[in-house]
């Protein structure tokens, strides 16, 4: 018989993640502080504090004596940043990024590392382990944090999903696992990226956050109500396959024609530039061009910006963001890209929601992916949530 949580062990564990999601956000706060912010009764709040100092998930501290007013000194409480490091890991299509943070949410460290296209799985976990050992120095602390947040190119375990991409990406885990000896959360790289944008990026305090990354392919994320949403299949986000053209429509990887990502692409933005005209070798060429007011770069980034806009447009009237967020290689292009966007999300989507909508560029970079990765584990690690791990579906009592 599988073992079942009662609804008070459930309330518990709600209270406990309400006071952690606290600390997690306003950073160091009092007794208090946490009663006013949390709206739990004082006796509740102690018996919850109590046990997550002793579990070593938070810890208490006095005030500096140079700082202390009169009366008896306000102990303060914080995320314990000795209790673990989590690990962030992005195999990106062209590289491998990686990045560490304590259970704090301060960023250890982070690095990056170029490959070739088709490098098997085994040599881009060795580039891995090898920037890893970098960033710890030798002093990595898994410890009870123990977990790797992992980003990958295109969907997970989708059913009629390319099978020699899906047997490759399902046996990441369980090779990432041997080599390190911890849990692998796995999601989608540019949908972990959403999720980074919102906690420690040019989201960061948002709780419903589309994403948007332009590079090599075009796709997206959704955070919301501050968690990221992966739908059916873990299908969630690709706004890169939604139909924009209709016309002498170009043939999308997917199958289909006329998608966003045949327009916006890093190849296809280099094509369209290049047919009026222009001449890049690269996307580092071609935003030159832009920034040198090239009026063939603009007017390519004018066309571009308003198919992505009137996209937004419609994802934003489908599930109503708070902001918007732009990353990836091409939104380097900067204002000659985003005005466009903008004008063509103000143009289509519902009067009501015109000016609420707050359009960003992303903040991250490159580790977007690794960070994503390290806020899955943030997020779902025992430790953190204090929800248990699911049950063994083989274990019965």
């Amino acid at each position: 018989m599988q073992r079942h949580d009662d609804p008070l062990a459930r309330l518990r564990r709600g209270h406990e993640e309400r006071v952690l999601d606290l600390l997690r956000k306003r950073g160091p706060l009092s007794r208090g502080e946490l009663g006013k912010w949390s709206g739990l009764s004082r006796t509740t709040l102690y018996d919850i504090i109590a046990e997550l100092v002793n579990s070593g998930a938070i810890v208490a501290s006095a005030p500096d004596p140079a700082l202390r007013k009169r009366g008896r000194p306000v102990e303060t409480l914080a995320l314990n940043p000795e209790a673990g490091q989590a690990i962030g890991i992005d195999f990106a299509r062209r590289a491998v990024h990686v990045a560490s943070v304590n259970v704090a949410h301060e960023v250890i460290g982070s690095a990056s590392e170029p490959h070739a296209a088709d490098l098997p799985w085994e040599e881009q976990v060795d580039i891995a382990e090898r920037l890893i050992a970098t960033l710890a120095e030798g002093t990595l602390r898994l410890g009870a944090l123990s977990a790797i947040g992992v980003g990958v190119v295109g969907p997970i375990g989708a059913p009629g999903a390319d099978t020699t991409h899906a047997d490759r990406v399902n046996g990441l885990p369980r090779l990432l696992g041997k080599r390190f000896g911890v849990p692998v959360l796995l999601d989608n790289n540019t949908r972990l990226a959403a999720l980074a944008e919102s906690v420690w990026g040019a989201a960061a305090g948002d709780e419903d956050v589309l994403y948007l990354r332009l590079s090599h392919g075009v796709g997206g994320g959704l955070v919301v109500g501050g968690s990221l949403h992966r739908g059916v299949d873990g299908l969630s986000g690709e706004f890169g396959h939604i139909t924009v053209e209709t016309a002498g429509a170009a043939r999308c990887e997917c199958g289909g024609t006329g998608c966003l990502e045949t327009v916006a692409s890093i190849g296809a933005v280099l094509d369209s530039y290049r047919t009026a005209g222009g001449r890049a070798d690269d996307i580092a060429a071609f935003l030159a061009a832009s920034e040198a007011g090239d009026s063939v770069a603009h007017d390519v980034l004018r066309r571009v910006g308003d198919r992505i806009g009137t996209v937004l447009a419609a994802v934003c009237n489908a599930t109503g963001p708070g902001v918007i967020v732009i990353g990836g290689e091409l939104a380097e292009a900067g204002a000659a890209l985003i005005e466009p966007v903008e004008e063509a999300i103000h143009a289509h989507i519902l009067p009501l929601a015109r000016h609420r909508i707050d359009l960003r560029r992303a903040d991250l970079g490159e580790a977007g992916g690794a960070l994503g990765g390290i806020a899955l584990v943030l997020h779902e690690s025992p430790l953190l949530s204090r929800y248990p791990a699911q049950p063994d579906p083989e274990e019965h009592v």
